[in-house]
């Protein structure tokens, strides 16, 4: 019986899994969803268990096919690397590497790894975009770029493997003349009333309709960090950056840090990790650039991970 068991019946149901729905899993995978249901359907029959009820307007998982779940999920990832790694290997060193790369990794940890990759590599050219949240997720879910190094969104899209690089902290800041800088001790909600916090905006509908680390009632929402940059410098507002990325102003006296109430203690810690969809593993130039992006140190001790 278990020998009618097909890929394509595994991968259908890790959609299903995934997604909640079998018209949702359909989208997924391409296909309509009647065929999604007689391919669940078919494989209940192959393994002899009800895999999912259909008592209610949505299917819900049984106990066995919460069991199996799993096991169905590790057996389609490792189809899907077996096949990306035969492509690779087919492929051979890239004549081009695409990579995005979140706005909040470290600029000298970025650069020295770019200089060095271009002394290693001569032949490959280097596509590089820089974005913010889901953004940068978008281009490697959309085979735009092969590579991503991601930190900024909170939840990594289950089609990706991740490597961890490092962890970069994050800072509360404001110009040195904001009221809010003249403030003792952490700031509440109902203090920060009134004053205009800075957030990056995200060009992707990954976050669509949710906000991170958002805490004022007055918000202007940027879609580049230079730009959050100037005006915090400005005083048009405060927000979160990435320390190393504020540490002359702070040392300058142009920027202060402030320390606002969300029940973290030190520095939140945003956790740096290279992306990549299972499916399309980067060939050695790509790894090559993962491995050297490792060698970079966390830039202070993790605390938790705020958002933009």
């Amino acid at each position: 019986m278990l020998d009618g068991v097909s890929l394509d019946h595994l991968r259908i149901f890790v959609a299903a899994v995934e997604t909640g729905s079998f018209s949702a899993a359909g989208r997924r995978v391409g296909r309509a969803q009647s065929v999604v249901s007689q391919a669940i359907a078919g494989l209940e029959a192959q393994l002899g268990v009800t895999l999912f009820t259909r008592a209610a307007r949505l299917p819900a998982l049984t106990p066995e096919g919460q069991a199996l779940a799993g096991r169905a999920r590790d057996i389609v990832r490792a189809a899907d690397t077996l096949k990306a790694e035969a492509r690779s290997m087919a492929a051979g060193l890239e004549p081009e590497l695409s990579v995005v790369v979140d706005v909040m990794f470290p600029m000298a940890a970025l650069t020295d790894a770019i200089g060095a990759f271009a002394v290693a590599f001569p032949g490959t050219t280097l596509q590089l975009q820089v974005e913010a949240l889901g953004a940068a997720a978008q281009w490697v879910l959309d085979g735009r770029c092969r590579v991503g190094v991601m930190g900024s969104l909170p939840v990594i899209p289950p089609e990706f493997e991740q490597v961890p690089l490092m962890g970069v902290p994050m800072v509360t800041v404001a110009a040195t003349g904001s009221p809010l800088a003249k403030q003792p001790g952490r700031l509440t909600r109902q203090q920060l009333k009134g004053h205009v916090q800075l957030v990056l905006t995200d060009r992707s509908p990954l976050t669509a309709g949710r906000d991170f680390g958002v805490l004022g009632d007055t918000v202007w929402r940027l879609a580049d960090i230079g730009a959050k940059h100037a005006f915090l410098r400005a005083g048009l507002g405060w927000g979160h950056m990435p320390r190393p990325m504020v540490e002359d102003d702070l040392r300058d006296g142009r920027l202060v840090r402030i320390q606002v109430e969300t029940g973290v203690q030190g520095d939140p810690m945003l956790e740096m990790k290279a992306v990549y969809r299972r499916d399309a593993l980067p060939g050695p130039a790509g790894r090559w650039l993962i491995e050297r992006l490792r060698r970079y140190p966390d830039c202070g001790e993790a605390r938790a991970t705020p958002a933009a």
